[in-house]
């Protein structure tokens, strides 16, 4: 039996949500450690449908987010709490559960991106309605984009002296998971994830590993253990486990980058060049915050209307894996049958769409969206324009990979291509980056048929190289 006392005990408890994006974990998140404050907390995640079924979702993604929810809800219920999930528009959502529940305030990892800042500013003003704050914590970046600026207060476009500014800062320390939540208010449902059919995608044939905070903190632990001492000699090498792959981890916040990078001994030099690489995620979401539109276009406004080739066939032979060049062709079909690419990779396949077929580089970045399990906005737009030229602290467009060079280099036994084209897994080594060079008596032996088996190069790099130093020449403005 109730009484008047307990009512108002009841109506006197402040009620928080916390809203779970990008930021799927339960240790060193300010904003879930911010929330715990509360006498009860709302733990809530929105399937977006404008996202998980747009045109740049990837089932790999979707597959790991679906594990990450799984898992997330797994610690949420290990501290008292539970993880309600919705499908809609998250201002409608979020804007009704906080009505519902009577909240003071929803929690968030503010994120950078033009998308992001959209939706939140559309929760925020609705939140306003019913009372609600929207309360906006760090997490998704280690240092929140604008408090890094040069010696004039502008926001830094090269990536060193940012780096050097960024790394010399005061980040703080992890903050320790927290050992109990409030509890959930009452009667407030959510779907079951395995009734999301957002989340239901077929994979790749070779899915990534599962998702979540605990298989991510045990990839970091394997990382930091072993392989991380050699990066700096092993990464560039394709055929190599030489990377952590954790970006997809990084990228779905289930590790705070706050604490791969504290965790770091920056004195010892594979930690130290890998430490450099999570700065350059802060550093391009630090770009992409202070400019907004190059999201969708080039950052040099100089570069913005290149009139860059049309070429469907050139275009879907690349997609496919079907250039006739072996690094681009492995590359390519690496990313459709596992949902991932090798970084060195990566740039090897941009500077052929780009340079060698001069298509425009958002071709390429709306491709790797939709296949990459890591598919970062900010990462994956800098990392093109930096490939075309046209980004901020870019390479110069002068610079054209040799895709057989760059073979021969970082993949110099073959044993890359052999894996990802096995077509041609029976070529020998001085063959396998340049096979249409073989004599047809050579290709019988060796059970492959340039234009038949594999294709022939669909451009003349040399050929192709010139024509794009030309190009740009004519159009750099």
């Amino acid at each position: 039996m109730s009484t008047q006392g307990d009512e108002e005990e009841t109506q006197d408890m402040a009620t928080d949500i916390m809203w779970f994006r990008r930021d799927l974990r339960v240790a060193d998140h300010p904003a879930l450690s911010a929330a715990a404050d509360a006498d009860r907390l709302l733990c809530v995640f929105v399937l977006d449908r404008r996202i998980l079924a747009g045109d740049r979702m990837s089932p790999a993604r979707a597959i790991y987010l679906r594990h990450a929810l799984a898992d997330l809800a797994s610690s949420l219920e290990d501290r008292g709490s539970r993880l309600v999930v919705r499908e809609g528009d998250p201002t409608t959502v979020i804007t009704d559960l906080a009505r519902e529940v009577e909240a003071d305030a929803v929690h968030v990892s503010e994120d950078h991106t033009p998308f992001a800042r959209t939706r939140d500013g559309a929760v925020e003003s609705a939140l306003q309605d019913v009372g609600t704050e929207l309360v906006r914590h760090g997490g998704v970046t280690i240092a929140p984009p604008g408090s890094v600026r040069t010696g004039s207060g502008s926001v830094y476009k090269v990536f060193t002296p940012f780096h050097r500014s960024w790394k010399d800062r005061e980040h703080g320390d992890p903050l320790d998971a927290p050992g109990s939540l409030p509890p959930a208010p009452d009667g407030i449902e959510g779907l079951a994830l395995s009734d999301c059919d957002l989340l239901a995608a077929d994979g790749p044939p070779q899915a990534w590993p599962d998702g979540g905070e605990g298989p991510a903190r045990q990839r970091l632990e394997r990382w930091l253990e072993g392989a991380v001492e050699d990066y700096d000699d092993q990464r560039d090498v394709m055929a190599a486990d030489g990377t952590s792959r954790l970006s997809p981890d990084l990228h779905m916040g289930c590790l705070s980058p706050r604490e791969v990078w504290s965790r770091l001994d920056r004195r010892r030099t594979g930690h130290s060049t890998y430490a450099t690489e999570i700065a350059w995620r802060d550093f391009y979401l630090h770009v992409m915050a202070e400019w907004p539109e190059t999201a969708r276009t080039a950052f040099r406004p100089e570069y913005r209307d290149l009139p860059w080739r049309d070429d469907p066939e050139g275009l879907q032979a690349w997609k496919d894996g079907m250039t006739g060049y072996p690094v681009v062709d492995a590359a390519m079909r690496q990313l459709t049958t596992t949902g991932w690419m090798h970084n060195r990779a990566r740039m090897i396949v941009a500077s052929f769409l780009c340079k060698d077929l001069l298509i425009d580089w958002r071709e390429g970045e709306a491709h790797f969206m939709r296949h990459l399990v890591d598919a970062d906005v900010a990462s994956n737009n800098g990392g093109w324009q930096w490939a075309a030229g046209t980004g901020t602290d870019a390479q110069p467009f002068f610079r054209i990979f040799n895709p057989v060079t760059q073979g021969t280099r970082f993949d110099p036994e073959g044993s890359y291509v052999r894996r990802y084209v096995p077509e041609l897994a029976d070529l020998p080594t001085r063959s396998i980056h340049a096979p249409w060079k073989l004599s047809d008596e050579d290709q019988r032996r060796h059970g492959v048929r340039i234009g038949t088996d594999y294709p022939a190069p669909i451009v003349d790099h040399g050929q192709a190289r010139e024509r794009a130093l030309e190009w740009f020449e004519a159009h750099k403005g």
